[in-house]
């Protein structure tokens, strides 16, 4: 079944190559077509273009069916090109002619975009709660081991003393921001296009403002043509946040992988979390963060091929937009994955609690010997020499910071990470 089938036979290869998986991703925005149809059905009574019967019978019947789908599941019959298809068959045969009076005043354009905004708005919540319980996950494993000192470097040179909580926090504090990109692109997904057909709207007298508020979006696209345009547009949006929430999780990955290696060892891993090597037994490799660092290097780069796809494309449908609805459907499924992986390895990240006692990071501590000749009135500048001086005779660089609480240190320093804030953040964005 094809809604727009005209009885005219169709080439094959053709229908293959432009159907694509359609019919496989249609299968997550089932529940949102029918969500949408069951808006669209009740308006069609109110406003008198169907009998208030038959918009009933409608309601009914879809309401049925989207439980039906909730508990067990829908499936794409074969000959059957859509999820819109699919949905209008089962209508048909069970109310006959009042099941093909669904698409009164509506076309597959409108049809999809409402599918794909309802599924976004919801799924990029569930991503936005998930990046939330990872933020608290950092900041709970920062409170554990807060007294924790850790090097910091810059230029990958030794620069000063920095902590677990601030490592961690820092990667917390970055979550909270990326919710805040989230909540753009939630925006972007939270306005109606239905109503709008074909993308030039229609003379029926559709209230759209009734299925706006039936569909409980923010707000209604005015126009038809944007509310076309809307299409890739809202993929983007999405992808570009996804990707932000990608980069932070790549970025964290990678401080893992390098901070568990010899080299380095800050930090160690359960052998749980490990895999080794066919030729060399002593081999414990990161392989968890390594590919949770690939998985979401590649989620970057769906912005980018959304935008490609989109590029220099007029006003109005095309069938391009076909591949901009798979590509974030799976790059949803993508990310929600690599969040749940970040939540469960967390907390079996283990900071070691001696690495400063390595006489390579004594020069961690210049700044705070210049930090302590300024508390006692010298100029800072003069302060800096002094101690360049110190640094350049090889004279210790130790003082009596310890990492533990400091209530004059700034806010953000190693004696005062501010992970109360850190929490009181992620309240306000819950």
């Amino acid at each position: 079944m094809k809604l727009w089938d005209k009885g005219t036979p169709i080439d094959a290869i053709m229908e293959s190559f432009t159907v694509g998986d359609d019919r496989t991703v249609d299968v997550r925005l089932a529940r949102w077509d029918v969500v949408g149809s069951i808006a669209h059905a009740e308006m069609l009574g109110a406003v008198g273009l169907i009998p208030h019967e038959e918009s009933q019978q409608l309601v009914t019947a879809l309401s049925e069916l989207l439980a039906t789908i909730d508990t067990e599941g829908i499936v794409i019959e074969d000959g059957v090109e859509d999820i819109h298809s699919q949905v209008e068959m089962i209508l048909t045969e069970k109310l006959g002619d009042v099941g093909k009076k669904v698409h009164t005043g509506r076309s597959r354009n409108d049809q999809v975009l409402v599918d794909l905004k309802l599924f976004l708005r919801h799924e990029l919540r569930a991503i936005k709660g998930a990046v939330r319980e990872l933020a608290s996950l950092l900041i709970d494993h920062a409170e554990r081991h807060a007294t924790v000192l850790l090097p910091g470097y810059t230029h990958y040179q030794v620069a000063m003393p920095s902590s677990v909580a601030l490592w961690l926090g820092g990667y917390a504090e970055a979550l909270i921001e990326d919710m805040r990109v989230l909540d753009m692109a939630i925006d972007a997904a939270n306005a109606n296009p239905l109503g709008s057909a074909a993308g030039y709207g229609t003379r029926l007298p559709l209230d759209r403002i009734r299925t706006t508020e039936a569909l409980n979006f923010d707000r209604v696209h005015v126009t038809s043509t944007f509310a076309q345009m809307s299409r890739g547009r809202t993929e983007k949006l999405a992808a570009l946040a996804i990707g932000q929430v990608a980069s932070t999780l790549a970025r964290f990955a990678s401080d893992v992988v390098h901070y568990v290696s010899q080299n380095f060892a800050f930090v160690s891993l359960p052998d749980s979390l490990t895999t080794g090597s066919s030729i060399m037994p002593h081999k414990k490799n990161p392989d968890v963060f390594e590919v949770l660092r690939a998985r979401c290097n590649r989620l970057q780069s769906v912005a980018q091929e959304i935008t490609l796809i989109c590029t220099n494309l007029p006003s109005g449908y095309h069938r391009d937009m076909q591949f901009t609805k798979d590509r974030i459907v799976h790059t949803i499924d993508e990310i929600g994955l690599c969040l749940r992986v970040a939540q469960h390895v967390t907390p079996m990240i283990m900071p070691r609690i001696d690495i400063l006692d390595n006489e390579m990071y004594d020069a961690l501590f210049s700044v705070d010997r210049v930090d302590d000749l300024v508390r006692q009135g010298m100029p800072f500048r003069e302060a800096y020499k002094e101690v360049a001086q110190q640094v350049a005779e090889g004279k210790p660089m130790r003082s009596s910071h310890d990492g533990g609480a400091d209530a004059t240190a700034a806010l953000g320093s190693v004696g005062n990470p501010g992970l109360d804030e850190l929490r009181r953040r992620l309240g306000v964005h819950s």
